[in-house]
């Protein structure tokens, strides 16, 4: 692992000055409050004067009249911000420091009592700060403190980037940014992995909830000495909208069988190392068994017949394998969700969506995750790119986006989580 005194993941030689901030900040953080470490933090980059250590100031200094400074700059403050935000988490008592550390760069830094020898260094450091506020490295930082703040999420106006804290799928690919360390890739897993066992467990409980009142309507005298105590929808689709979903995607959807059971027989009935073009075309068959035919026969059937054609046409012979299945899979998450992430295609999803709904379009995405369990981290990149790319977009603006990300949510914890949830089927 990476630790905080060693090279960063970007891969660039640390200035002399630079291990020297880096490593002064973890010798206080031991010492100091998130309060004190806060204002530390404040004096030395924000307000650029008045700091007590005349050496760090200087090491600081030599660092921000650098050539490469506009380059580095933004990676180093990154990693001094993530020293203080990787103690704070593993702290329960100190993580709410976060979020403060991070509003620092709200408002425009200022400095008190610039000198005429300091105010060259100092606007240049402020100039730095500002470019830093334009990149990857703090829009990943805010995102963070938005997991970790409790937000008011019922309010449609909000933008959607507010719900981040909702969909823990999605934080590798929005918390980490280029020049994360191990380190800081660690703490978000950490964080990714206790929200995502809360999602499971309320998930749980609104079931179980839900089955018991049921039990209970059904016969008044069973719980007649029980009190049922309500428990609150985990998710932001309505109560009727979760159960269809739970029922889809580990209920019984054609005859007796689950998505597991018929990715199971998808792969079964493929068999061992069939041809490239054979695997496609049973591929086709097997996505669009689950599409309505009055939407699919319009166009959507013969779109993605061409488009698996066009997939590797070279390779047609070549038997399949792990690198083909991944390869052939990746395409087609292209192909259904979003591709590049600047300016994504991502028509057919919103076509999917708006013609057979979030639930039965995230239950096709689901089908290619289960045949091929590597590519799930394509999908909730794909996922990413277009919570990136709608971001400062009001909630009530891109609803079906919210539906879409909440769906997902439902899917992936009742098909990949520890819980069990057989009282739903």
């Amino acid at each position: 692992m990476v630790t905080d005194s060693q090279m960063s993941r970007y891969n660039r030689p640390i200035m002399q000055e630079e291990q020297q901030i880096y490593d002064h900040l973890l010798h206080w953080i031991e010492l100091e409050s998130p309060t004190e470490m806060i204002t530390r933090f404040q004096t030395l980059f924000l307000n650029g004067t008045g700091y007590p250590d005349q050496q760090i100031s200087q090491a600081l200094k030599k660092i921000v009249g650098s050539e490469l400074a506009t380059e580095d700059f933004r990676y180093i403050l990154n990693r001094c911000c993530h020293i203080l935000i990787n103690r704070w988490q593993a702290r329960p008592q100190s993580q709410l420091a976060i979020p403060q550390l991070v509003k620092l760069f709200e408002s425009p830094p200022h400095a008190f009592g610039i000198s005429a020898t300091h105010s060259y260094t100092i606007k240049r450091l402020h100039s730095l700060i500002n470019q830093f506020t334009e990149t990857e490295q703090y829009l990943t930082l805010r995102r963070l403190a938005q997991v970790l703040t409790e937000a008011a999420e019922s309010q449609g106006n909000r933008p959607l980037g507010m719900l981040i804290r909702r969909y823990p799928y999605l934080y590798e690919h929005c918390l980490l940014s280029d020049g994360s360390t191990q380190e800081q890739k660690t703490t978000v897993q950490k964080i990714q992995l206790v929200r995502q066992k809360q999602f499971e467990i309320d998930l749980s409980q609104y079931v179980t909830y839900q089955v018991r009142r049921s039990h209970s309507t059904q016969s008044p005298t069973a719980d007649s000495q029980h009190i049922i105590l309500p428990v609150t929808n985990p998710t932001l689709l309505t109560d009727q909208d979760l159960s269809q979903a739970l029922h889809h995607y580990i209920g019984k959807i054609e005859g007796s069988r689950t998505h597991k059971d018929i990715a199971l027989n998808f792969m079964t009935h493929v068999g061992s190392s069939p041809s490239i073009r054979s695997f496609k075309d049973d591929l086709y068959q097997y996505i669009t068994a689950s599409v309505d035919p009055a939407y699919g026969n319009r166009k959507f059937n013969n779109q993605l017949y061409y488009y698996l054609q066009d997939v590797l046409p070279d390779s047609s012979h070549q038997c399949l394998n792990d690198f083909w299945l991944i390869r052939i899979c990746n395409h087609l998450l292209n192909f259904l969700v979003a591709d590049k992430p600047q300016s994504p295609n991502h028509f057919m999803f919103i076509d999917l969506i708006t013609n057979l709904g979030p639930i039965a379009t995230i239950g096709i995405l689901l089908k290619i995750v289960l045949i091929c369990r590597k590519v799930r981290p394509c999908l909730e990149r794909r996922l990413s790119i277009l919570f990136s790319h709608y971001e400062m977009s009001a909630r009530e603006a891109v609803e079906w986006l919210v539906q879409a990300l909440e769906t997902l949510n439902v899917a992936l914890t009742t098909n990949f989580g520890s819980m069990n949830l057989s009282l739903v089927r």
